[in-house]
């Protein structure tokens, strides 16, 4: 397989690099019910950069996980969607895709159609359509998200504490404007207000 490496843009719970690091080596995420058999490769990713690609997130489906809502990728969305880019080998990118699948890791996808026409449906999963979303540093930039919109469902207090912890983490930004952005998508929407997100995000409350 071609190793060359690329960029796996997060938006979800993997801008957290300690949640991210349990796909890579292996792992339950603090607050998670299901402990990740990580990657064949288990090294950590070659470089990072903090993102924004065009378009949005929105919550929906039922998480095993956590329970609630999970973040999917929508391009065709108003704004722009916060990520973390981590540079990954292909192989360990297919075998993220297979675990957010639930899915034993060992299968090594062709990516020629995302690289080449920007989409491609690996799959019938929720996370099995690969989107080419960008370069960075001469390097292709792929995500993975539902191959259509799905009805929105709110998302679970650990789950909103873990991609609010990534946003700070990997944006610096505050309490407040990490709950803001999160209050605001399409699932979280009316069910969540921004300062019991930030209260979700602060010493001591989690």
């Amino acid at each position: 397989m071609d190793e060359e490496p690329l960029w796996y843009v997060a938006y979800g719970s993997n801008l957290s690099a300690e949640r991210f690091r349990c796909y890579l080596a292996g792992g339950r995420p603090r607050g998670g019910a299901r402990r990740q058999a990580g990657c064949r490769d288990p090294r950590p990713a070659r470089a990072e950069r903090v993102i924004t690609v065009p378009g949005g997130i929105y919550f929906a489906h039922d998480s095993q996980t956590w329970g609630g809502g999970m973040a999917f990728y929508d391009p065709d969305l108003p704004g722009r969607a916060a990520a973390r880019a981590y540079l990954l080998t292909r192989r360990q990118f297919c075998d993220v895709m297979s675990q957010e699948m639930h899915r034993a890791v060992g299968t090594d996808h062709d990516l020629s159609e995302a690289m080449a026409r920007g989409r491609q449906r690996i799959g019938p999963g929720r996370y099995e359509t690969v989107l080419r979303v960008g370069e960075c540093a001469g390097r292709p930039m792929l995500t993975f998200t539902s191959p259509e919109p799905a009805a929105p469902t709110a998302p679970t207090a650990p789950y909103l504490a873990m991609l609010g912890t990534g946003l700070r983490e990997a944006h610096g930004w505050s309490a407040e404007r990490a709950a803001s952005y999160l209050a605001g998508r399409p699932g979280a929407r009316g069910a969540w207000a921004p300062r019991d997100i930030a209260g979700l995000l602060r010493p001591g409350t989690e």
